[in-house]
């Protein structure tokens, strides 16, 4: 089968399509035939051996595939042949067929396209994830959103409106500031403003009549977290979701005694391997939204499978909104 084929660890721009065998399909497992899958963040970083879980080599990356049941286990019993499904994964999306626990597979509605449901799959979970399990999120907060013109940031904006949240995203730029406010973002955050360290607080209190963040979901580390902390409010929040600024920032824990702060960090892919059972719920309250209207994932650009370069080069440049797709069947 043709798929986008990792030898050896190598630049984004560097990737390439190739031939790798049909996948075993095992008693637990399902094979799909993939009609589209996602580009995300952490694609980028293994494909240069970057990222903190590695797959042998030979490898095809690719987290989240979408497309049509082709074969099933003996023991797997909740989908079957025909079926459309979106199929969260650790690696093996950008391949013509995949093949994964049926734990890790579901349904989708009849209203959704494959591209949506590719789009709407590794993010969409993370930033529930990030904002309910382990921001403690209830209807009304107030969240902060940084790098929220990313997949999951844009995701993030979303579901805090479709669950009855106030939300304000942290974004650099014109483009990003325009795309913040089409998601729904009720404020703009401008992490370009002259000393950050103060201003972003400044900008928070602003819009929340100086309350502050009820709850901060970070995605950029680096000195966004560093200012982003000072802006969580009393008995606030704090979720780490990754570090895309590259730089790992410490907590300065004095915040966290003086304001009662709490901060946690989300490795999703720890859900979905222990807890496959909230992974399954959270994905049927993200249909459930997405049937409503309240969410639907902004994709930037459908690009065949053969150019998935392309949108792993775009991506790592750091510059890009929305999700890029790769269109395989």
């Amino acid at each position: 089968m043709k798929a986008i084929v990792i030898d050896e660890f190598v630049a984004p721009d560097a990737v390439a399509i190739g031939e790798m065998p049909t996948p075993v399909v095992g008693d637990n497992d399902v094979l799909i035939a993939v009609h589209a899958a996602a580009v995300n963040y952490p694609d980028v970083l293994v494909v240069q051996g970057k990222y903190q879980i590695l797959p042998d080599r030979p490898f095809v990356p690719g987290k989240d595939a979408a497309g049509v049941v082709r074969a099933t286990g003996a023991n797997v019993k909740h989908v079957k042949p025909g079926d459309r499904v979106v199929a969260q994964l650790e690696f093996g999306g950008y391949a013509e067929l995949v093949s994964t626990q049926g734990s890790s597979c579901f349904r989708i509605p009849d209203s959704m396209s494959f591209e949506d449901a590719a789009a709407m799959g590794l993010v969409y979970q993370t930033a529930y994830f990030a904002l309910v399990e382990r921001g403690g999120f209830v209807p009304g907060e107030k969240v902060l959103i940084t790098g929220a013109a990313g997949g999951v940031g844009s995701a993030a904006i979303q579901i805090v409106k479709g669950l009855g949240g106030v939300a304000l995203a942290a974004v650099s730029g014109e483009e990003h500031t325009r795309i913040a406010k089409e998601l729904g973002a009720d404020a703009v955050i401008g992490l370009a403003a002259p000393d950050l360290r103060d201003s972003l607080r400044q900008q928070v209190h602003a819009a929340t009549d100086g309350h502050g963040a009820d709850v901060l979901l970070d995605t950029l580390g680096g000195d966004v977290f560093d200012a982003a902390m000072r802006a969580v409010a009393w008995c606030g929040r704090a979720v780490v979701i990754g570090f895309a600024s590259g730089r790992i920032p410490a907590v300065k824990v004095n915040y966290l005694l003086v304001k009662n702060i709490a901060v946690s960090g989300l490795q999703w892919s720890d859900y979905r391997d222990r807890q496959p059972e909230k992974v399954l719920d959270v994905q049927e309250k993200i249909f459930q939204l997405y049937e409503q209207g309240a969410l639907k994932p902004k994709i930037a650009e459908t690009l065949a499978l053969k150019d998935a370069r392309i949108a792993l080069s775009k991506l790592s440049s750091g510059v890009t909104s929305g999700k890029y797709v790769l269109s395989v069947a």
